[in-house]
């Protein structure tokens, strides 16, 4: 899972892999470890009717209503906007880049921009 963090918009982007785990377990998370502590961010699934996010000590969580995930998991759909106070949110699948990249994109989504 990957998170691009700009101001106030925050946006994560799930392989088809992550999705398929979200679905299943209704929660994928990821961390990255620094000195003292790892920051931890975390998709989950809830009973809630809009896309929101917290972050407490060194965890952000965007939660994620159970209508969103279901569609987000068994249809063509993208992504997903929200809002938590001024932060604006966005979960989507991750394409593979059109552009020559050195990251691993083996369970990224198929990009629809490349008709092979």
């Amino acid at each position: 899972m990957k998170i691009r963090i700009k101001d106030n918009s925050i946006r994560f982007r799930l392989t088809q892999s992550e999705v398929a785990e979200l679905g299943e377990n209704g929660i994928v998370s990821s961390f990255t470890q620094f000195v003292e502590r790892p920051f931890i961010y975390v998709i989950e699934r809830t009973d809630d009717e809009v896309l929101s996010a917290e972050f407490i000590e060194n965890r952000m969580v965007m939660k994620m209503p159970k209508r969103m995930v279901d569609e987000f998991v068994s249809t063509d759909r993208v992504g997903f906007d929200g809002q938590t106070g001024e932060v604006k949110l966005l979960v989507e699948k991750d394409f593979v880049c059109i552009d020559n990249t050195l990251e691993d994109q083996s369970d990224n989504y198929p990009n629809p921009s490349l008709k092979c």
